[in-house]
């Protein structure tokens, strides 16, 4: 059986020990420097999610024991066959699950500390905010418990997907050729984790990025469009963890607070960060609009490799 807090104790020293040499030499080989106080906010996000891992499972995801309780098989993982099923089936789910998390409110609420610093590097990576499991984010996995792998290693699969994820966390790192059209690289996270109008909502995969390319959210690196990174409210990341959490939510319940319709309490909700009622919220499709970009999100010259 897996065991989830084994993969933890192994994982932890490995990754903080990794950024940590990361910011030491960056710091030495850079002029602008390495933002030390946005590295200790991410610790700080990393030590209150490792406290929240104390509520116990079945209440933040009870359809997870609900789904294994009527699975309609039950996958051993001693063929190629499952473990197969058990990689593609988590990849497929883990795209949707991020588009959504990118491109609905609610989700984004718990996403987007993740994406608040404004340097991209290791330790941005274990910068996962607090309440991403209690917005119901499990729930986009229970089809794999339903097909037969228990919670737990559905679970520990994620972890290990969002483990080949820490890597990608870089700008230091070139673009890898062919690679590139296939798997997650750190060229492809580094456009998703950009708030340019150019690459916007895009490349939501883990590990591959072949669902990207199956549903049009595939966006190369180009050489003409530094990536700019973080949120585009605020533009400048605050390094107080119980800001980078709690803000995303405060600002949600101020608007629902002014909704004057259930049609706009849902909106608010479910629908695109930056939605608002008279049509000029900062959603991705007007700042694409704003930008001249309307009717295509695809960069018209790719990185050349």
């Amino acid at each position: 059986m897996v065991d989830l807090s084994e993969i933890y104790m192994v994982i932890l020293p490995l990754v903080l020990t990794a950024a940590l040499v990361e910011g030491v030499w960056l710091s030495r080989r850079r002029t602008e420097g390495y933002d030390w106080k946005a590295s200790a906010c991410s610790l700080a996000d990393l030590a209150g999610r490792q406290l929240l891992r104390f509520v116990p499972l079945a209440i933040i995801a009870p359809w997870l024991a609900w789904a294994w309780e009527y699975r309609f098989f039950t996958q051993p993982l001693d063929n190629v066959g499952s473990i197969l099923l058990l990689f593609f089936g988590l990849e497929f789910l883990y795209y949707w699950y991020h588009r959504f998390s990118h491109t609905t409110r609610w989700f984004w609420s718990g996403h987007s500390p993740h994406h608040s610093p404004n340097q991209l590097n290791l330790s941005a990576a274990y910068r996962l905010g607090w309440f991403g499991r209690l917005t119901g984010s499990t729930l986009f996995f229970t089809p794999l418990v339903l097909l037969g792998f228990t919670p737990t290693v559905v679970l520990a699969s994620l972890v290990l997907n969002l483990l080949y994820q820490f890597w990608l966390h870089t700008d230091w790192i070139p673009r890898l050729g062919r690679l590139e059209g296939i798997f997650n690289t750190p060229s492809n996270h580094r456009v998703h984790h950009a708030r340019n109008p150019e690459y916007l909502d895009a490349n939501f995969g883990g590990v591959l990025v072949i669902f990207d390319r199956l549903f049009g959210t595939y966006i190369p690196e180009r050489e003409d469009v530094p990536c700019d990174y973080g949120t585009i409210t605020p533009t400048v990341s605050s390094r107080n963890p119980f800001i980078v959490n709690f803000s995303p939510w405060i600002r949600l319940f101020k608007d629902l607070r002014t909704a004057r319709s259930p049609h706009e309490v849902w909106m608010y909700m479910f629908g695109p960060p930056g939605w608002r009622p008279d049509g000029e919220g900062l959603t991705t499709a007007e700042i694409r609009r704003r930008a001249g970009l309307v009717g295509s999100n695809q960069p018209s010259q790719p990185v050349m490799t």
